[in-house]
């Protein structure tokens, strides 16, 4: 599907939500022995322990989450779970202006529990109708590190591949990623990112990108803080050749708000996109909204039918500056 947010700038890794950080332990009485200085037994200094800050790529996710999904056409997409390890899904776009395709994906989720919502190794993949093939494999090696290896093809033509090891301690994230490495030819591209817990609401980090191929090499060096409050998260990332800042704010249950401020080499592609969320619960409806600096508006409804596993989804975004209109709806069976 093409995009008329094209004029904005270069999308970011995909992220994830924000951490809810928990409230801190309250500290131990102070005495309750007798009146005298060494009481009945040693005392325990009362210890902050910090949250884990999750990992790298959530610092923004959360915010553009609120952001609708343009639909280009008809999609239907039909999920079915063949059992609680395995599900199949067929997914058909039909457009006037792009190339019409279908794509077959299927997901297993294995038996491994590594909390209340995450079970283990999952096996994600699709393939379209032209031979292209998307896969990941997501594996929970040990308690604290988690592994994850990324296939991509075009047709018969091999794209990409990464893998990386991410590894998380009570206060910290570390990870680090291979992207397409070739020992023959004497390239690839490594990247390592940390993010630290400073306070239980501030954490700091940065990543490396260390790119090289044939007769050429480049680092990149990015800074990263971002700072979680009772019901807004305010996040910023820095570097020699872009920024990108971005404020989350839950105006209710029902009403999310979300601001992105990107912006290219020199501060010459500069782009802010607002966004929002509604939720309206008691008709099952959830309605998203965008408008961005380039003139770019953009709102998509989706409708429930509950008791049915159906879902419908209308969709429209409009290019004033290319006068150009996009709408499209979507039908989701399971």
């Amino acid at each position: 599907m093409g995009s008329v947010l094209a004029a904005s700038a270069a999308p970011a890794p995909p992220l994830l939500p924000g951490v809810v950080l928990p409230p801190l332990p309250p500290p131990p009485s102070a005495g309750s022995g007798s009146g005298s200085g060494s009481g009945s037994g040693p005392q325990r200094e009362a210890k902050n322990v910090l949250p884990n800050p999750g990992a790298f790529e959530q610092c923004h996710q959360t915010c553009k989450e609120v952001f609708p999904t343009q639909v280009n056409g008809v999609r239907l997409v039909l999920n079915k779970a063949l059992s609680k390890h395995l599900q199949v899904n067929h997914s058909l776009q039909l457009s006037s202006t792009e190339n019409s395709s279908y794509r077959f994906g299927t997901t297993f989720i294995g038996s491994g529990r590594a909390g209340p919502a995450e079970l283990y190794p999952v096996l994600v993949g699709d393939v379209d109708s032209s031979g292209s093939l998307n896969a990941q494999v997501i594996h929970q090696v040990t308690d604290r590190i988690r592994s994850k290896v990324v296939f991509q093809t075009h047709q018969q033509t091999f794209v990409t591949w990464t893998a990386d090891a991410e590894f998380r301690g009570e206060d910290f994230t570390v990870a680090v990623a291979f992207a397409n490495p070739d020992v023959l030819n004497d390239s690839g591209t490594v990247i390592t990112h940390y993010l630290q817990s400073v306070t239980p609401a501030l954490a700091m980090g940065g990543q490396l990108v260390y790119q090289r191929r044939p007769g050429d090499e480049a680092a990149f060096l990015s800074l990263v803080g971002r700072y979680t409050g009772s019901n807004f998260i305010g996040a910023l990332t820095l570097s020699r050749a872009s920024v990108q800042a971005s404020y989350y704010h839950r105006a209710g249950d029902q009403l999310q708000l979300g601001v992105v401020l990107e912006t290219g080499a020199f501060w010459e592609d500069s782009t802010v996109t607002f966004g929002y969320q509604l939720n309206v619960p008691k008709a099952n409806l959830q309605f998203k909204g965008v408008i961005n600096s380039n003139w770019v508006v953009g709102a998509t409804l989706e409708k429930k039918l509950l008791p049915l596993p159906l879902s419908l989804m209308l969709c429209s975004f409009l290019n004033h500056q290319k006068n150009k209109f996009l709408c499209g709806f979507g039908i989701m069976i399971g």
